[in-house]
């Protein structure tokens, strides 16, 4: 009897020993498993040189494992903070490689062109331009002349403007978007046109914008075309703005 007793409290010691490690893990309670991963994780500080920390954050949440991070702080846009296992840190290093290049520059090509119902006459340079040849087809313009054109260099999806005309009176805007394959690129870009115009009122010299333009235009790159056509105070001449975009490295 008491030897049975006996080997009865040493399996209930026992199992009181042992019983934990096979108990459900309390809540917030790291196993060590958790501890052993905790300890092996692998810490990154990325510095990103094109794309901002908060814009490519949710597409590298793919990669991150249990207990897992990445974190980014609004007053540092451009550095993320990656803590992970090494293999799954290596993929999200991998993708960063991926989305953080250098966005398209677009080279565009601007004419601003006075159109005339009365006039006939064209500049020499516009005669044989093959756009000036469609648009004589379409409008009733008899004769064209050059104001001024000018060439504007700027980031994809980054705001550009210039100003130009005979007396700087013209102020255009861009936002290009590149969208389509390498094959394929095409240019979407937000135009706008206004103008400036000095006028005198009760001795008092004011400016007068007037938004002469307004338009969205989606070429290929490499393609030339009318933007749009605009009158002037209602009379017999318009103005006639042509844009070319090219994708550039």
């Amino acid at each position: 009897m008491k030897k049975g007793m006996i080997t009865f409290f040493m399996l209930a010691l026992a199992l009181a020993v042992v019983g934990p490690a096979f108990a459900e893990n309390p809540a917030g309670v790291p196993t060590q498993d958790q501890n052993a991963e905790t300890k092996n994780l692998r810490k990154e500080i990325v510095k990103l040189k094109y794309v901002r920390a908060e814009d490519i954050r949710p597409l590298l949440y793919t990669y991150i494992g249990r207990g897992g991070q990445i974190q980014s702080n609004t007053n540092m846009p451009a550095v993320l903070m990656v803590s992970d296992t090494p293999e799954n840190v290596e993929k999200i290093l991998a993708a960063i490689r991926e989305l953080d290049v250098k966005p398209p520059d677009v080279l565009f090509t601007v004419q601003l062109i006075l159109g005339s119902e009365t006039d006939p006459q064209t500049d020499a340079e516009l005669q044989s331009d093959p756009v000036i040849k469609e648009l004589r087809k379409l409008l009733r313009f008899k004769g064209y002349t050059l104001l001024d054109s000018t060439i504007l260099r700027t980031v994809n999806r980054e705001n550009a403007g210039v100003t130009f005309g005979p007396k700087a009176e013209f102020e255009l805007e861009l936002r290009p978007e590149v969208a389509g394959d390498a094959k394929a690129p095409a240019i979407k870009t937000g135009v706008r046109l206004r103008q400036n115009v000095w006028r005198d009122e009760g001795g008092k010299a004011y400016r007068q914008v007037t938004s002469v333009i307004e338009s969205s235009l989606n070429i290929k790159s490499g393609e030339r075309t009318v933007v749009g056509v605009s009158k002037l105070d209602g009379g017999d001449k318009g103005l006639i703005l042509i844009i070319s975009g090219k994708i550039v490295d």
